[in-house]
């Protein structure tokens, strides 16, 4: 499928936009990181209420606790940590050197690398964009973002303060959907950064494999919970079902399966049961609780809740 023209001459053009922003200023200093990095600092804190709002929007509904939790909080607490070590990390690395070849030296120098793309998820659409976005600003790369067409609320209000705050060959945000996404992963990056489902990591590979680009991938995988028979399960459970439900579950590194022995099995549910009430009360209009994100993934999960029944499985409801 191929995506429209006037989006892609958009993509191709801010693009090219970096790149000769890159070449004019290949190593920027230590200040200027610093700036770009607090500019999204500042964007961040000063926007909270509207990210909390936008999110909401295209989730149907998004705890506002959640959001300033899990995307403002986690981001800025990131991005200061990244501003205070910008100058200890620029600093040239002196390298041991065989006595074979002195009086020669070795030195490492950490250099930036040009323009990065950071392709980033739906389930938390704030920090999986600006996270890495901000990591590739400290190293002094430009950077183009390509954000999820699940939110688009989200996607919209980010390309709108981005734009206001950074010049395009600093920082720009890519909106449109699943065929810009696919043209956005076949641009000749200098490095690529995806988060999202294995089978489009698959994708995104392959695509950035045509122009030997580098690629971090950061996909789904399995969560496991071990409990063994000495555990409190009063004190695991609320631990538990805390990472289970935030976002509604709608997490990478939510648990998705339990271990124990089978003498627990009463005793979990019970627990389990027990920490859902405590930390959701009331479940029907409970501001705290988030909604899955669209219909289809809501049908996909109740199609696993169905099929595991199907196939001999005991439902239990909790809280």
């Amino acid at each position: 499928m191929n995506a429209p023209a006037a989006p892609i001459l958009a993509l191709n053009a801010a693009f090219s936009a970096q790149r000769a922003a890159y070449a004019a200023e290949p190593y920027p200093l230590a200040p200027a990181r610093r700036d770009r990095v607090q500019r999204l600092i500042s964007l961040l804190e000063e926007n909270e209420k509207a990210f909390a709002d936008a999110i909401s929007a295209d989730f149907g509904h998004r705890s506002p606790n959640e959001t300033k939790m899990a995307e403002v909080f986690v981001s800025v607490a990131s991005m200061r940590h990244t501003a205070r070590h910008i100058g200890r990390w620029m600093r040239k690395k002196r390298i041991p050197t065989a006595l074979h070849f002195a009086p020669g030296q070795n030195r490492l120098i950490r250099q930036p690398i040009g323009v990065v793309g950071v392709v980033s998820a739906w389930n938390y659409p704030v920090q999986l964009a600006l996270v890495p976005a901000s990591a590739a600003l400290a190293a002094g790369d430009r950077v183009m973002i390509k954000p999820s067409e699940l939110t688009p609320a989200t996607s919209a209000l980010l390309a709108r303060l981005i734009g206001e705050r950074f010049d395009a060959g600093e920082l720009v945000v890519i909106e449109g959907d699943a065929t810009v996404g696919q043209a956005f992963v076949e641009l000749p990056f200098n490095h690529l950064l995806f988060t999202g489902s294995t089978a489009v990591g698959r994708l995104v590979a392959q695509a950035a494999a045509k122009n030997l680009t580098p690629v971090t991938l950061e996909l789904g995988g399995k969560s496991p919970v071990i409990i063994d028979a000495s555990a409190d399960l009063s004190q695991v459970l609320d631990s538990l079902m805390f990472g289970k439900l935030l976002n509604a579950g709608q997490t990478c590194i939510a648990p998705d399966y339990v271990l124990l022995p089978a003498a627990l099995e009463n005793q979990f549910l019970k627990e389990a049961d027990a920490a859902v009430r405590r930390l959701y009360p009331t479940l029907s209009g409970n501001p705290d609780y988030t909604a899955i994100v669209n219909p289809r993934h809501e049908g996909r999960i109740n199609h696993l809740v169905e099929d595991a029944a199907a196939k001999g499985a005991r439902v239990v409801a909790l809280g």
